[in-house]
């Protein structure tokens, strides 16, 4: 399950078991390997070459040297190394697909990765170099490496050559033979990682972005009945309803966010007037009034990209593929990541409209043209005679540099798989660009959660200005969690701490958990 891979990658040294079933269904495939081979008939890069050089046939005597020159000669990652959490969800979920028992590898290949879980030793992986088909062939080949004993990896802190490690906790490297090599690195397993550790962050997002829409309406002094269960259900799209019923909870109780009725009574009657300016506006700006049907997207795309990568993660995704029932061997491409690559295109541009949501929520908070009374950048209210008058700015940086991340948010929104470049001398003349996709999703995520922080920060800052007594019990709650760990903004200071403190809380899941919402897990 995706909980599981989450729960691996983020807890260190997590109990991983090589079932009975997978063991016995991975000697058969590779039994099965073993006897196509003897009859001396070509099988797909096991007696041929790769690629385009599939017309190359070698004898089987060579069949194991082919292997490891394969995993060398892929070995040209750049950019950073991958984030631990990535790398150990990259090690279970090619462990998961290998021992499926179609791939025809040694079982103790996938032992080893498991091996290698339980001690933390978490191979070195380059981000970059992947077109996600034939896989992720260049990073899964930093994992192959190590399995042989060659190349580097993180291991307590250290960054260090893995014969040594694997030395010191008694284990021995992989001795390859046919398809092994390439049973590790042609799989999806590297764009899957990232994908479901995005989708997964992404769901906390999509929680946390309807308790932002709540304090950002009661701070303009909003109208809570535009979340009214009657307006969603005559359009009842799923995440829209959840949305908006979700902001109807937050907002129960709350005397600045008032019902549609007790917003209306607070005008005045035309009393024969012709016409009369009102003085509470009956409709909120699209950013407050339209967020379940910004907010709603989000939590339906995650639902569909969720069914997709629980596929994608126990599938087997290399080739050849071994079908140990009909003694027959299959070439394929269930390499090829569509289906990821098609789930973060879409959740990455999910993501991004919500930063540019709450983007567009802070500049009415900051600007006095529609904060509804609140001070110009939500600056302190300073006597007509102070001397700090005119001399503080408050949030008008925290909205610029709001306002940076969220074009940087949506500019890396755009979609990785239109970008598919022929590759490997046209043999793989059409590919998923998956892993710049996955990135990019997580990546946006991040630059979301940022956004976040700074509405949160200031929609705490608006209240208080506005008056804490007003607000729902709640959003109150959510407003003490900010205000134990990050003071009111009573003078011009620094506040990258402030957002780097309040990115921590959303992360661990307080502000959900304040609100009195079960975090994602």
């Amino acid at each position: 399950m995706l909980a599981d891979v989450v729960s691996v990658a983020r807890e260190p040294k997590r109990e991983v078991v090589y079932s009975e079933a997978a063991l016995k269904a991975s000697e058969e495939s590779r039994a099965l390997k073993l006897r196509l081979i003897s009859t001396g008939q070509p099988i797909y890069g096991v007696t041929t070459g790769f690629g385009d050089s599939v017309t190359t046939q070698i004898a089987p005597d060579k069949a194991a040297q082919l292997q490891r020159n394969m995993i060398r000669y892929h070995l040209n990652g750049t950019g950073p190394d991958a984030p631990e959490e990535v790398v150990r969800a990259t090690l279970l979920i090619r462990a998961n697909c290998l021992a499926r028992g179609n791939s025809g590898v040694q079982p103790v290949v996938i032992e080893r990765l498991l091996d290698l879980l339980r001690h933390d030793v978490l191979p070195r992986i380059p981000e970059r170099g992947s077109v996600g088909a034939s896989g992720d062939l260049v990073p899964l080949c930093y994992v192959a490496s190590t399995l042989i004993g060659e190349g580097q990896v993180h291991y307590r802190g250290q960054t260090r050559e893995v014969a040594d490690v694997l030395s010191q906790i008694g284990l021995e490297p992989v001795v390859p033979e046919a398809k092994d090599g390439l049973g590790l690195i042609n799989g999806t397993s590297f764009s899957a990682a990232f994908a479901v550790l995005a989708a997964h962050d992404a769901r906390q997002l999509a929680v946390t972005a309807d308790v932002c829409t709540a304090l950002a309406s009661e701070a303009l002094l909003g109208n809570r009945g535009h979340f009214d269960s009657f307006i969603h259900e005559q359009r009842p799209h799923k995440g829209q309803r959840d949305s908006a019923a979700l902001l109807s909870e937050l907002l129960d109780g709350s005397e600045l966010s008032l019902p549609h009725s007790q917003v209306v009574d607070l005008n005045d009657p035309l009393e024969g007037r012709g016409h009369g300016k009102l003085r509470r506006s009956i409709q909120d700006r699209y950013s407050i009034r339209c967020a379940p049907h910004v907010n709603g997207v989000l939590r339906d795309t995650l639902d569909w990209v969720d069914r997709w990568l629980e596929t994608e993660i126990n599938a087997s995704t290399d080739n050849p593929l071994f079908d140990a029932g009909a003694g027959n061997v299959h070439s394929g491409g269930n390499f090829y990541a569509g289906h990821v690559v098609q789930a973060m295109d879409s959740l990455k541009v999910a993501v991004a409209n919500i930063a540019d949501l709450l983007d567009r929520q802070l500049e009415l908070l900051v600007d006095e043209k529609f904060n509804n009374g609140l001070t110009p950048n939500l600056v302190p209210r300073f006597a007509d005679d102070s001397w700090e008058g005119g001399l503080h700015h408050g949030f008008k940086g925290m909205q610029l540099a709001c306002s940076a991340i969220t074009a940087e948010a949506l500019k890396t929104s755009n979609p990785a798989s239109v970008f598919s470049r022929s590759t490997e001398a046209h043999n793989q003349d059409k590919v998923s660009m998956a892993p710049i996709a996955a990135r990019d999703a997580r990546a946006i995520v991040g630059l979301t959660r940022e956004v976040m922080a700074i509405h949160l920060l200031a929609a705490c800052q608006a209240l208080d200005l506005r008056g804490i007594e007003g607000m729902s019990p709640r959003t109150r709650a959510v407003h003490a969690l900010v205000r134990s760990v990050v003071p009111f903004v009573d003078g011009d200071r620094r506040m990258d701490q402030d957002i780097a403190t309040v990115v921590r809380l959303i992360e661990e899941g307080a502000v959900a958990e304040a609100a009195g919402l079960r975090p994602a897990l």
